[in-house]
């Protein structure tokens, strides 16, 4: 493994090789072809540099996609220093464009635990204005170790469904003490990115790994939240026999509803073939589990952590394993059986594959860089709280899309606008 450093005042990057800046360059270009309202934002902003004297800390994937972010955020003023959020997922070409750039990025694939949170303080040491994260990682490392930074803070925005639990969880603690976005509750976030992102990435990144055949066999779809009904959507457009597992009520309602089977793990565990999880809980599939999967069946994760399928029960099952495929290990089971564990049990479409296609990322950071500007117009006005993200932006950000789709849709009339408002209308 080749590391580049290079150091001033303090060290402004740290990649595994800047000898691949160019391929990663290449990389950002494509995907800004297929970012046009991020783009558009980029251009609307850029002369009257908006985030000018702000500094944000971010801790996100380090892909393509997030690359156009940060370039975006810098081409409206912003200073900006960048790690990863998943030991796994940066893209090392990315990376290195980044810092060939002048981006303050640290972040590598295959990190370890020690190296991943060491590249979180790294970004905390340019003494952000705003934080954008995706996980709380880099939230709950400012609130347990850095609390003198905190003064300095607009605000911050979080990325995906685990992370916006966490940190409401904290605000109901009385223990966020700064004003947080929900950008994952915007829903030009979450009914695109949740639903068609993780639904078309996962199945990428589980092809790339295993090269099965999806048709005719028995997928479980942990989970019938956003995420979830993308996959099981997904699997099911492949040929496949989808079962769903659950443990609300209504969503589990729905997705029997929608067509799926719906079952308790115990009982799905026994006929599945594809295990996906995504749900944000952990121990999902455990030991009780495995011990009931048929032999050759696959495990993998799409939820934000890597604590969905319990790998150390999965050790304690077996007497060895081995890599057979990038991506893929193989656990030979006391019994004689075998398992297959995608991408370690980390997010398979980010391990595996590319992440989401960069046209449903496109709607995902052009909300994160509406949270960045809204939060510096009226974050030091904000108490310390988990914030519904602006539903006029959230419009904005569509009517964009379409737009860039060629897409028109009606108005209302000055007529039907008044009647909305007419409430003593009646039959």
């Amino acid at each position: 493994m080749h590391f580049w450093v290079r150091d001033c005042e303090m060290t402004d990057y740290k990649v595994k090789d800047i000898g691949l800046a160019q391929e990663g360059r290449l990389l950002i270009d494509y995907a800004e072809k297929h970012m046009p309202v991020l783009m558009h934002l980029r251009k609307q902003h850029s002369d009257k540099k908006p985030l000018k004297n702000m500094r944000i800390s971010g801790c996100l994937h380090v892909t393509k996609e997030t690359a156009v972010l940060i370039e975006s955020l810098r081409a409206m003023g912003a200073e900006v220093a960048w790690c990863g959020c998943n030991p796994l997922s940066t893209n090392d070409k990315v990376a290195a464009a980044l810092a060939a750039n002048n981006v303050p990025v640290f972040a590598w694939n295959g990190l370890n635990k020690e190296e991943y949170y060491w590249c979180i303080e790294k970004t905390l040491q340019y003494r952000p204005n705003l934080t954008l994260d995706d996980g709380a990682d880099l939230i709950f490392t400012l609130h347990r170790k850095h609390e003198d930074l905190i003064s300095n803070l607009y605000g911050g925005s979080e990325e995906t469904t685990t992370g916006v639990i966490r940190v409401r969880a904290m605000s109901e603690d009385g223990a966020l003490k700064y004003p947080i976005v929900a950008v994952n509750d915007a829903a030009t976030k979450h009914m695109f990115d949740n639903v068609y992102g993780t639904g078309q990435s996962t199945f990428d990144g589980v092809l790339r790994a295993s090269a099965i055949l999806i048709a005719g066999k028995t997928v479980v779809i942990s989970g019938y939240g956003f995420c979830g009904r993308g996959l099981a959507a997904r699997a099911r457009g492949f040929g496949a026999d989808v079962i769903v597992t659950e443990v609300d009520p209504v969503k589990a309602l729905q997705a029997r509803m929608d067509g799926y089977r719906v079952m308790p793990m115990k009982q799905a565990a026994r006929e599945g073939d594809l295990f996906i999880t995504s749900t944000g809980m952990k121990d999902i599939i455990n030991a009780e589990h495995m011990k009931v999967m048929k032999d050759g069946a696959i495990l993998g994760n799409a939820g934000h952590y890597n604590v969905e399928i319990n790998g150390s029960d999965l050790d304690s099952l077996s007497t060895g394993k081995k890599r057979v495929r990038p991506a893929l290990d193989e656990y030979l089971l006391r019994d004689g059986r075998r398992l297959y564990l995608l991408g370690e049990g980390r997010l398979v479409n980010l391990v595996a594959a590319e992440g989401h296609p960069s046209e449903v990322m496109d709607l995902s950071f052009a909300a994160q860089m509406n949270a960045m500007l809204w939060l510096t117009l009226h974050g030091k006005t904000l108490k310390p709280a988990v914030y519904t993200f602006p539903e006029e932006l959230d419009k904005q950000t569509a009517m964009a899309k379409l737009e860039t789709m060629g897409i028109k849709i009606d108005k209302w009339t000055t007529e039907q606008t008044a009647y909305a408002k007419a409430y003593a209308e009646g039959t």
